[in-house]
């Protein structure tokens, strides 16, 4: 599928609502599934990557039901996953197969845990080896998926992760559910705590104290019911598009505005964009609230730090803003982009140079020259975001993006959400 896009003709204008949050949603099914009594989770978003956390639940014996956005799921305890021994397709979710490995040595499960030809070539020793600390019986194929995990007795342990992950730290936050003593882990720099915000909500013991947290064991975990806040991510791409459009003002309203997920929104005031918040309140232990960006004149910005970790799903959107403000926007500190659906790095540089856009490659980021970018045609090389942000390009300078059904993954409301605005 190609989806091709020419330069806007009017600012963008409106207000839209999302489907719920990605993250939080494999978070609400698998916690679902370790609940006892039975979890309702409302504006649970249906793409690619969601059902594959729930594919891989109905793989172990708990099967979920999602009727208009409603998921329903009976919860089969901290008890070993009914289907002992199943093998568990994840597909192309990283998340998915990661925090799966915890739960089922939480759980002391048997079960093989495997996916795409894509996913096979994702890191796995990163959650293997201190699940291996803790006890669990985990072995990888190189150091890859296929995960095989039989049941084992898991033991407290003090780790410090060696990358700040919240893949990797929710993987073991959940095994920490099935240890016979509290596992305390320390992180070089800030990370997503979903996983934290919502144990507690569940009535799990999390104790954090800025780079450490402390998960004690766990008999049982209160069921959900609540609506999933919109996907921050996703949102990155529309507010993205706002940005770059002249006159543009839109609202996304019901967003999840996690500090550790809100970088994006710093990054794009710091070019200059004008957003703002309001509406804030709370639901599963997330601040959520509506998200204003009115369009302003844009300059380059350095991007560093811990910057970084809070924008780290949303540097492909910030590309393609980069592409159109004045100056240079530079990235520092991002090498774990390269161990994403693609090697992000590359793939940025790559497609934006191929829309005529002057992109330097370095090994831990990339810099772009803003005011460059001519149009063309771009490949999503199978990635959901970087066909996205490929697309909001187009809104500037005539874009084909190859390769866009992949936005089938994450985000299918992504075009007419878009074509709504304009």
């Amino acid at each position: 599928m190609t989806l091709s896009l020419a330069p806007a003709g009017r600012p963008l204008q409106g207000r839209v609502t999302l489907p719920g949050d990605k993250s939080l949603a494999h978070r609400a099914a698998l916690f679902a599934a370790l609940a006892e009594g039975t979890s309702t989770v409302r504006n649970y978003p249906d793409s690619g990557v969601t059902r594959a956390m729930r594919g891989a639940l109905e793989s172990l014996g708990v099967p979920s039901s999602l009727d208009g956005g409603v998921l329903t799921l009976a919860g089969n305890g901290l008890r070993p996953f009914p289907r002992s021994g199943a093998v568990a397709e994840c597909g192309n979710s990283a998340t998915t197969i990661r925090l799966l490995a915890g739960a089922v040595a939480a759980t002391r499960s048997s079960a093989v845990l495997d996916g795409s030809a894509g996913l096979r070539k994702r890191p796995m020793n990163r959650i293997a080896d201190p699940l291996r600390l803790m006890g669990a019986a985990i072995s990888t194929t190189d150091g890859h998926a296929p995960l095989t995990l039989a049941p084992a007795p898991l033991h407290g342990v003090d780790y410090t992760l060696p990358v700040a992950s919240a893949q990797v730290k929710s993987c073991l936050e959940l095994a920490a559910l099935g240890a016979d003593a509290p596992v305390t882990l320390h992180e070089p720099g800030p990370s997503r705590d979903h996983t934290a915000r919502m144990l507690r909500a569940m009535g799990a013991t999390v104790v954090s104290a800025g780079l450490t947290e402390t998960v004690h064991p766990a008999s049982a975990l209160h069921p959900l019911d609540g609506t999933l806040p919109g996907d921050i991510s996703s949102a990155a791409f529309l507010l993205a598009a706002a940005a770059i459009v002249p006159g543009s003002r839109i609202t996304v309203a019901d967003v999840g505005l996690n500090p550790t997920r809100t970088g994006v929104l710093d990054v794009l005031s710091a070019m200059g964009a004008r957003v703002s918040t309001m509406n804030e309140r709370v639901e599963f232990g997330e601040p959520i609230g509506d998200v204003t960006l009115e369009a302003a004149p844009l300059h380059g910005v350095e991007i560093a730090g811990d910057l970084v970790v809070r924008s780290i799903d949303e540097f492909p959107a910030l590309a393609a803003v980069a592409a159109f403000a004045e100056g240079d926007t530079a990235v520092r500190g991002a090498e774990e982009l390269r161990y994403k659906e693609t090697d992000r790095i590359a793939a940025i540089v790559a497609q934006l140079g191929a829309l005529g856009a002057d992109v330097a490659e370095h090994p831990d980021g990339f810099t772009v020259r803003g005011g460059t970018l001519t149009g063309g045609t771009a490949r999503a090389n199978g990635d959901h975001r970087l066909a996205m942000s490929m697309a909001v390009c187009g809104l500037r300078a005539p874009v084909s993006v190859e390769g866009a059904e992949i936005l089938n993954e994450s985000f299918p409301e992504f075009e007419p959400l878009l074509a709504s605005l304009m």
